[in-house]
């Protein structure tokens, strides 16, 4: 079944462990902080918890996995407890509850029913904790269940949960997303369906507006995703009775048939992601089967009413045959949620008027808020909705039978290969003649052809007919810039490798570049490292751009050339410098960008003559632009890019100073669940490199962290981190940092330009947070999210840092450009890369 089916079957549906060989807690057995409870066959875990980066103690169920903890369930989630004084014990008036040492109740299962001395809480395998009355807890049945944990989830659905609906039910919120990574209160998404009336569909909601929606349920599929199997689980849905007109008795979903040895469950994340989660033993990790939404098509809405949504093509929404965009500018800037109205009205009612037709649409997602007709086959369904002059599109499915829409299409989508034949009402003019459309694409082609072949043929005589003399200046240059070479076989072997990778970029000949940037002139020079030169320049329609022109001597080759190309041509975001085109001719080998007229970040930070960063607000906005630029590389995009040369001169900034990540060619992909990875060769910046990185070669999510701490640090100081390392008392900024924190003098460390009584609290907190990513130990770290987290504020209470790396003295012999395994590292004072063979 799909696994989005299994999910929400069950979503909608209805140290010291002193007693680690029982499974159960009675009137007379508890247990406090830190101890735990284990399910019969040690498939389960109960007992106290701190979440990553978080000193709050809570009450949860997760796998007794020897791996990162996996918590399914948590009780007290929005009354966390702030010490290790919690109990969980049955209360005098029979109910499971979570106090703290002055007895105050943070959490109760609040059963009416029940009786103190006759209440058992049984944690199952199946991840199921139980209250039984009148049992003895064994778990063998014996004894009326009065509350359970799988009619009361949270964020998760494991194998065998039911939820049951009935007309009482909060439908919206059957699972809650945690609020951040750190904290598992309630956050904003949700994952329910909208009613039991009509026709039954998943979604995700993002506070009260649809996020995400799964399509109709025909009963075999969600019709409104890709794919219907993922081998982990089977979705059973009960109707009961479930009829057009509602619900009269109620609705059951169940995930079923799944292995549970694979650990399966569906979460919905804080950022709105619903995945189903497995074990991998084999790789000792864990896999991700099936997420929604899977692109940004799948956001509810996406391009407005009327408005089609296509993941393959660019732009990715279009207004459906016979629709234009309500607001024209609106569209052309990408804002697509205004989305689209008739070019002509439809002429239903109209006397005299043609008769309305359909165009069919194939493979496509259904719009939402469908009217269900039971009892009608294809025709009918076809015919009545002609009839009825409010009825504007149709479509028919084996399992639902007619569906209709009388409002406006919304949340249209292209599902090829997949997806249901849906027919849009129009007006008889927009459907066209279509014999008569095909004799006339015949004869334009036709003509079009034999008019093409004529100009290549003019342009190709002149082109032979041409003076010697024409052009001589260009041919100049090439042959003064590039004397004697000619194309390798290694260019040619780039240019097969990177042929399906090309969408979207420009391939320019190097003629072009040269014309553009006045022969790479002097004049034209933006920055220049060991790996070559940057220059601006300006192509024939004007447009201006920055040309990264790799030397010969760099030691670069096709490798690293093409991991820069096809890093940076698969990653969109409004903090990535953006890759327009490449060229490769010979052995030059260049990148072009977009050109940011304010260069790099260090060009500001460190001249004490620029004013442009003399307000904080305008720093604290580059601080957040980075961090949501790591945030998208290491966990939103589809690739998960370890970046490993964070610095200054690798923050472009535009014309507004929005930073944009930049430099490539040293970042390497990791697998979707790849945490770490090691290597025989260190490339990036000294002062910028995590320890264990720059002595082992390890490198993580947590490597950038640190990177990202100390232009965080620098950003508030304006001071370099390499600033120090001629002084006596501290090898680098980390250390002066350090000392000033443990003094209770951070605020001397702020840059004078920026210090203000409104704003001082806001950095001194940016200086703590900068702390925590430099620690010394990468587990110590916060994750890139959590980062994003803490300078937000959705995380309010900061932990104490620890030690950051590199905080002993050292001396000037041992400083400098790190040259660990003869690898050749970059520098900070340049925009582009110095990059090494990995």
């Amino acid at each position: 079944m799909i696994p989005i089916f299994a999910f929400i079957l069950n979503i909608l549906i209805s140290s010291s462990n002193f007693c680690s060989a029982i499974d159960s807690i009675t009137p007379t057995l508890s247990i406090k902080d830190p101890e735990s409870i284990l399910s019969k066959n040690s498939i389960f875990r109960l007992g106290f918890f701190s979440p990553p980066n978080s000193t709050n103690r809570y009450v949860g169920i997760w796998y007794n996995h020897p791996s990162k903890m996996e918590v399914v369930w948590v009780a007290n989630r929005n009354n966390p407890l702030t010490d290790s004084s919690g109990i969980l014990k049955i209360s005098v008036d029979g109910n499971l509850q979570v106090s703290d040492a002055k007895n105050q109740t943070l959490w109760s299962s609040n059963v009416t029913q029940s009786a103190a001395s006759l209440s058992v809480a049984q944690l199952l395998d199946s991840g199921n904790l139980v209250i039984f009355l009148n049992g003895n807890g064994n778990g063998n049945g014996n004894g009326t269940i009065i509350w359970q944990s799988f009619q009361n989830p949270v964020d998760s659905v494991l194998p065998n949960m039911r939820y049951v609906f009935n007309n009482n039910s909060e439908f919206r919120n059957v699972l809650k997303s945690w609020r951040t990574s750190s904290d598992p209160s309630v956050g904003r998404y949700s994952v329910g369906t909208n009613s039991l009336l009509g026709i039954l569909q998943i979604y995700i909601w993002d506070g009260d507006r649809p996020y995400w929606r799964s399509g109709p349920w025909n009963g075999n599929i969600f019709m409104g995703t890709r794919y219907h199997n993922t081998g982990y689980g089977n979705l059973i849905i009960n109707t009961g009775s479930f009829t057009q007109e509602g619900v009269r008795g109620m609705l059951s979903l169940a995930f079923t048939g799944a292995d549970q040895t694979l650990l399966p469950r569906y979460v919905i994340d804080y950022q709105g992601t619903l995945a189903q989660k497995w074990w991998d033993d084999s790789k000792k990790e864990w896999g991700i089967a099936w997420y929604a939404p899977e692109n940004e098509c799948d956001t509810y809405g996406k391009c407005g009413e009327f408005g089609n949504c296509n993941p393959k093509k660019k732009p990715m929404c279009s207004c459906l045959k016979g629709f234009v965009p309500k607001n024209g500018d609106e569209w052309r800037r990408g804002n697509w949620t205004s989305g689209c109205v008739r070019r002509k009205e439809l002429q239903c009612g109209i006397q005299g008027g043609k008769p309305d037709g359909f165009l069919k649409l194939q493979m496509m997602k259904v719009p939402d808020n469908a009217e269900w007709f039971v009892g009608l086959n294809p025709e009918q369904c076809r015919t009545t909705c002609l009839a009825n002059c409010s009825c504007l599109a149709y479509t028919h499915d084996t399992g639902t039978g007619c569906m209709r829409w009388s409002g406006n299409l919304i949340d249209i989508e292209d599902l090829s290969p997949g997806g249901e034949d849906l027919f849009i009402r129009l007006e008889q003019s927009e459907l066209g003649n279509s014999k008569r459309r095909i004799e006339i694409l015949v004869v334009g082609v036709v003509l079009g052809t034999t008019v093409i072949a004529t100009i290549i043929i003019y342009f190709l005589w002149k082109w032979r007919a041409r003076p010697k003399g024409k052009h001589s200046s260009d041919r100049y240059k090439v042959s003064k810039l590039l004397p004697g070479k000619k194309a390798t076989a290694d260019s040619y072997v780039f240019r097969d490798k990177t042929q399906g990778m090309m969408e979207g970029l420009q391939v320019t000949k190097l003629e072009d570049l040269i014309i553009a940037t006045d022969g790479f002139s002097d004049n034209n020079l933006l920055g220049k490292g060991g790996f070559g030169q940057v220059f601006k320049g300006k192509l024939e329609n004007g447009q201006e751009i920055a040309v990264k022109r790799l030397s010969r001597a760099s030691g670069q080759g096709a490798e690293e050339f093409m991991n820069e190309v096809e890093l940076i041509s698969k990653l969109q975001h409004r903090n990535l410098v953006k890759l327009l085109g490449c060229c490769v001719e010979g052995e030059e080998k260049m990148l072009i960008y977009e050109y940011m007229p304010n260069k790099s970040l260090d060009a500001f930070l460190f001249d004490p003559q620029k004013q442009e960063l003399s307000q904080w607000e305008k720093r604290f906005n580059i601080i957040q632009g980075i961090c949501r630029g790591l945030v998208y590389l290491h966990r939103d995009s589809r690739l998960k890019i370890i970046h490993r040369d964070l610095k200054p001169s690798n923050i472009l900034l535009d014309k507004e100073l929005n930073p944009k990540i930049s430099d490539f060619g040293m970042a390497r992909i990791f697998g979707g669940n790849q945490d770490q990875a090691s290597t025989q060769k260190v490339v990036g910046t000294y002062g910028y490199m995590s320890p264990e990185y720059a002595m082992e070669g390890r490198f993580s999510e947590k490597s950038d962290v640190f990177s990202f701490g100390v232009l965080l640090l620098e950003i508030v100081s304006g001071k370099k981190n390499s600033s120090f390392w001629f002084q006596e008392d501290f090898q680098s900024l980390l250390g002066y940092t350090w000392k000033l924190w443990n003094d209770n003098t951070a605020d001397s460390l702020i840059d004078p330009s920026i210090s203000s009584p409104d704003s001082q609290e806001e950095i001194l907190r940016c200086i703590h947070v900068g702390l925590l990513c430099v620690q010394e130990l990468a587990r110590d770290r916060p994750n890139t999210s959590v980062v994003m987290s803490m300078l937000v504020r959705d995380i309010k209470n900061l932990p104490k840092p620890k030690a950051p790396g590199f905080t002993q003295r050292q001396t000037p012999a041992d400083t400098g450009s790190s040259q660990i395994t003869n690898e050749t590292c970059s520098t900070n004072h340049v925009t582009i890369t110095t990059l090494t063979a990995r």
